[in-house]
């Protein structure tokens, strides 16, 4: 279950959610403060989670720090 005060992707599996909340990203705005390399390698986020991730930022105008440097 998502929690109240998070953004992100309703669809995200449930393991990339959770290794994002373990680490402490519950909103896309604190993602985009993280590059794509550092999220890559939450144990948990696989490509599909990071395409996830990128298409909800671009949706709200974000992107990872540092630019798209991968083509996850």
């Amino acid at each position: 279950m998502p929690q109240q005060d998070s953004n992100l992707p309703e669809k995200l599996a449930a393991p990339a959610r959770r290794a994002l909340t373990a680490a402490g990203y519950t909103r896309l705005e604190q993602l985009a403060q993280a590059t794509e390399d550092e999220i890559r390698q939450l144990h948990g986020i696989g490509p599909n989670a990071l395409k996830q991730l990128r298409s909800a930022l671009a949706e709200r105008g974000l992107s990872f720090a540092g630019g798209s440097e991968a083509k996850g």
